[in-house]
């Protein structure tokens, strides 16, 4: 595969260079690699090019005559209107490969992959874990599915980014992803119905935290939502309404597996209506606001 610190081709693009897609591009840059990007606000694109990033005026334009194309982008019709409607597929060289780091029901992934795969384009399907903190970092949890053997060959290219596991066939990685955001959502909930208790009951949410903390209920979630939670601060890391996809995307799998998923089911209520109540944009610790306001509990200064 010729991309890397070498000139040949055209090395990566990356489209979408939101929240998660920025940092990623910055940690490939920093790796050496050569990466156009492109993005719908096209400001988003402009602010990595005093970073090295070359900016292309259209999806289409930053993947012609890539190796790799990686899409970071909101839900899986962004992802088919790029691919397909944007042209991006037409452009692609044979022995191109496409990593979607998107989250996107597993169906839809398989179906792309099924597309590129008749112009011999590769298809990866591979969502992260770790929110803003771990793009930054390279720390990002990568699920992939596809081709074990492209997979590896891509191992290099993943590197800057995080762990990367192939976890099965097409649409796997996806279904990883989404059993993830199930974890993510339920944790937080429980997070916040302590923080809940722990106050009602006199404590200080801070120190509950603090006292917890190497014990059972540690997590990354109790680490960093939980400071959220203390500290107030809920700018979006992960935004509700896109918790709340993921959350309906479960829903929509579950259907089709036949399984009863009681847990999921009550936190996608709850973030439903922390939604509807205008919270899309708030990030999902969040939460602990519809539980406060459910409880009476309003009030307290948001940062």
């Amino acid at each position: 595969m010729t991309t890397g610190t070498g000139q040949e081709g055209r090395g990566i693009a990356f489209l979408g260079t939101g929240l998660m897609g920025a940092p990623m591009v910055r940690r490939l840059l920093s790796a050496g690699y050569a990466v156009t990007v492109w993005n719908r606000d096209r400001f988003k694109a402009e602010a990595l090019a005093a970073e090295g990033a070359v900016v292309a005026t259209t999806a289409a334009d930053a993947a012609r005559d890539a190796d790799v194309v990686f899409t970071m982008l909101s839900d899986g019709n962004a992802v088919g209107n790029v691919l397909i409607d944007q042209g991006v597929a037409e452009v692609l060289k044979a022995g191109a490969v496409v990593i979607d780091t998107s989250s996107i029901a597993p169906p839809v992934a398989r179906a792309h992959a099924e597309m590129l795969a008749r112009r011999q384009v590769h298809h990866v399907d591979a969502p992260v874990s770790g929110g803003t903190v771990g793009a930054e970092a390279g720390t990002l949890a990568i699920m992939a599915g596809g081709d074990g053997a492209v997979i590896e060959r891509l191992h290099d290219i993943f590197s800057p980014l995080g762990r990367v596991t192939h976890v099965g066939p097409s649409g796997a990685g996806q279904i990883c992803k989404l059993a993830n955001q199930q974890i993510v959502a339920i944790t937080i909930g429980a997070v916040a119905e302590a923080m809940m208790l722990v106050k009602a009951g006199g404590a200080d949410r801070g120190k509950f935290r603090d006292a917890i903390r190497g014990g059972f209920a540690e997590s990354r979630i109790l680490e960093l939502h939980g400071k959220r939670m203390v500290d107030r601060a809920f700018q979006p890391g992960g935004s509700s309404r896109l918790q709340l996809k993921d959350l309906d995307a479960v829903a929509a799998m579950s259907e089709v597996y036949g399984l009863d998923l009681p847990l999921t089911s009550m936190i996608r209520d709850a973030f439903r209506a922390f939604v509807a109540d205008g919270h899309g944009e708030t990030d999902h610790s969040g939460l602990l606001l519809h539980l406060e306001k459910i409880n009476g509990h309003e009030g307290e200064k948001v940062r």
